[in-house]
């Protein structure tokens, strides 16, 4: 199986979600991925680290008037990550799949 082209970053399904979110939105506020994705500012200042880390997103700080915003944008090597990583996981059901297919008596197959 795929397995090995799992990235291990993306494992997790908050980080899976956040890249996921960010594939379809250019420069997300971090309000809006904190809100889409259900967790507290911390926690995704957390998640968003790591991902920024590993050179997945990019982070923008900046002003709206007075208050302080930041801006999270899927960078190029993490729109490649994320497109192996789902890859991977097709591949994965696709092979399961297809081993369940050919496990089953021929009474059981449509």
């Amino acid at each position: 199986m795929a397995a090995t082209s799992l990235d291990p970053l993306l494992v997790d399904p908050t980080r899976l979600s956040i890249l996921s979110l960010l594939s379809t939105a250019r420069w997300a506020e971090f309000a809006f991925v904190r809100d889409t994705v259900g967790l507290s500012d911390s926690a995704l200042s957390k998640q968003v680290a790591k991902l920024s880390d590993h050179g997945y997103v990019a982070v923008r700080r900046g002003y709206v008037g007075n208050r302080g915003r930041t801006w999270v944008n899927l960078a190029p090597a993490g729109q490649q990550v994320l497109e192996s990583h789902i890859s991977a996981l097709q591949e994965i059901v696709t092979q399961a799949r297809a081993a369940g297919e050919a496990h089953a008596p021929p009474s059981a197959r449509t």
